[in-house]
């Protein structure tokens, strides 16, 4: 598979600027009281869609050829990377074909409608998800654009570290990045290297969906088998050009139980009043 470099995120970092939002970074004197430490949140719930999945879809539409995007880009996703490819495919006028479980959360099925996405419900199966975006790609001609394991969604994702390196007085000790797919995870860890060379690269799993703990352990890819927490958006398997990434550049991988996940948001909104998922 090809691999990301830290001049792919350079590159996606400014094609992307116009389209995506400059998120804050925040922090609570409250939190770092109880943490015993300084803690810096990267507000990428405040992203285009409400979440830092607009960077890697806006890379890679923003990366497609003319012919490519006259015939429109595809994917099957139930959350967030389906509402961030619809919109990132409105910018440009490109047409969108979504292929969504017939479970999907409402609020995201209204998005993706809302950014002018064409959407194909199916069984709420992987199989009945990937046959339906095999008949919707014959049928359009459009490029299928998955959600993690694709390099330009991996480098636009990854401009989240370098925005976050150049808002920084100091290189912090830690870098902890959320891992289901690896998108954002693996990204992160390749655009930390040279901006913050010193700080470690951290990953957080659920304890209930540790594919990514174990892989990364191991040394062996292991698919997601039977997750089983409560971060609905962080059971889907671990990438595989994503774990290579991961497993070149991640200093660790951490895992939380339920208890610990379902409290944090909490603790967010009464600290620092955001809401985060």
């Amino acid at each position: 598979m090809t691999g990301v470099t830290l001049h792919d995120i350079q590159a996606a970092a400014r094609r992307i600027a116009p389209y995506v939002h400059h998120t804050p970074v925040m922090s609570s004197e409250l939190i770092n009281r109880d943490a015993g430490c300084d803690i810096l949140f990267k507000c990428e719930n405040l992203q285009k869609v409400g979440a830092f999945k607009a960077r890697g879809a806006h890379n890679a539409v923003l990366c497609l050829d003319q012919r490519q995007r006259s015939a429109g880009v595809a994917t099957h996703s139930s959350g967030n990377h389906a509402a961030a490819l619809a919109l990132a495919a409105s910018h440009f006028g490109v047409p969108a074909y979504i292929v969504m479980p017939d479970n999907a959360p409402a609020t995201k099925v209204a998005a993706v409608r809302a950014y002018g996405g064409d959407i194909t419900f199916c069984d709420a199966t992987l199989a009945a998800r990937e046959s339906t975006l095999e008949a919707v790609c014959r049928r359009s001609g459009a490029t299928f654009i998955p959600p993690y394991d694709h390099p330009d969604v991996i480098a636009g994702q990854g401009s989240c570290a370098l925005e976050l390196a150049g808002q920084l007085a100091l290189s912090p000790d830690f870098l902890l990045t959320p891992v289901g797919g690896g998108g954002l995870l693996a990204g992160c860890a390749v655009a930390r290297k040279k901006p913050l060379p010193n700080t470690r690269g951290i990953g957080a799993e659920p304890a209930g969906a540790d594919d990514a703990r174990r892989s990364f352990v191991s040394g062996l890819w292991q698919p997601q088998l039977s997750p089983d927490t409560v971060a609905d958006g962080m059971r889907t398997s671990l990438g595989q050009l994503n774990f290579d990434l991961i497993s070149r550049h991640v200093d660790d991988i951490l895992c939380a139980d339920d208890r610990a996940i379902i409290h944090a948001p909490r603790l967010i909104w009464s600290r620092m009043k955001l809401v985060v998922e």
